[in-house]
């Protein structure tokens, strides 16, 4: 048995071994030949970043990885089992090689054959991320008073926003939080908002909201799956489901939290049109990040989570 790096014509192999070793999962939804081609022919694709077990000509197995450190689990073709092993530790080496100090996973929970073998390879449970959803019919009046302290942000109030909290960031700068901000493909930085102090107009909270109609309906997608959702501060750097009406905001982590959300939140009410064709906020959290799930608890209505599960690589 080999492992490379994927080669042109790889999809079918993966496709057929995904679609086999997963097929007894919960919610196991069979993968496209569409989808992978998509991955594996866009511009940035790095064929370093699948491995494949390969016996007497054959991919029996794969496991893929992400430059942000994310690992996926080695899926292998019933009896070649034996393959998860060297696949695992091949992606993991080739994640420390690049200099990416923590490895990173993300599962369903009702998949507990591929958690656990997480679990046994070293990875702790490091959060979960929860997702929620307020429909419009069951969110507080806007409050009028909110036009002279929200207004829509600047590129200078980055450093300002990544000051607010950093831990609830994946990122670990103010400038790579600029680029996840303004150099992202899937939304502008008209989607964001400050409230300001009043005295120095500096960020006392900032908000996100993701109002583009053609994205997936909240209420249509699993919240158990996997998915990071697009916009959702602590999601900077993921491969990100597209969610329309994703609502998110920072701000310190203090007893004010809970009003400073209402006041982004009631803001972002002011920036639906007749035009958007969104019926309800969708947001995403992760559960360590305690202050903001104490809002987000009390305001909107708990879907479901997914965990995630790190391991230090040093």
């Amino acid at each position: 048995m080999i492992i490379r790096q994927f080669q042109p014509g790889d999809e079918f192999a993966q496709l057929d071994v995904y679609n086999t070793a997963a097929a007894g999962l919960t919610k196991f939804k069979p993968g496209t030949i569409v989808d992978l081609q998509r991955r594996t022919q866009a511009k940035d694709f790095d064929p370093a970043t699948r491995a494949y077990a390969v016996e007497n000509g054959r991919v029996v197995g794969y496991c893929a990885w992400q430059a942000n450190g994310r690992v996926g689990y080695p899926w292998c073709l019933p009896g070649f089992e034996s393959a998860a092993a060297p696949l695992f530790a091949h992606a993991l080496q080739a994640i420390k090689q690049r200099g990416i100090g923590k490895a990173f996973t993300a599962y369903r929970k009702d998949w507990p054959t591929i958690t656990d073998f997480f679990q046994k390879q070293g990875f702790t449970l490091a959060r979960e991320m929860v997702n929620y959803l307020l429909p419009f019919e069951n969110m507080p009046t806007p409050s009028a008073r909110l036009s002279n302290t929200v207004t829509p942000a600047v590129v200078e109030d980055v450093p300002g926003i990544f000051a607010l909290d950093p831990t609830v960031f994946r990122v670990k700068s103010a400038d790579a939080l600029k680029d996840a901000l303004w150099n992202n493909p899937y939304f502008t930085p008209a989607s964001l908002f400050v409230l300001r102090n009043r005295g120095d107009g500096k960020p006392l909270a900032a908000g996100i909201f993701i109002t583009n109609a053609n994205y997936a309906e909240p209420r249509a997608v699993d919240p158990l799956m996997p998915c990071f959702r697009l916009g959702a501060f602590g999601a900077e750097g993921m491969t990100a489901k597209r969610i329309k009406g994703l609502f998110s905001f920072v701000a310190k982590p203090d007893r004010s939290i809970l009003s400073v959300g209402m006041d982004l939140l009631s803001y972002a009410s002011y920036m639906l049109t007749d035009d958007d064709e969104i019926g309800c906020y969708a947001a995403q959290v992760a559960s360590d990040a305690t202050a903001l799930n104490a809002f987000y608890k009390q305001t909107f209505e708990r879907q479901g989570s997914f965990p995630v599960f790190e391991k230090d690589l040093a």
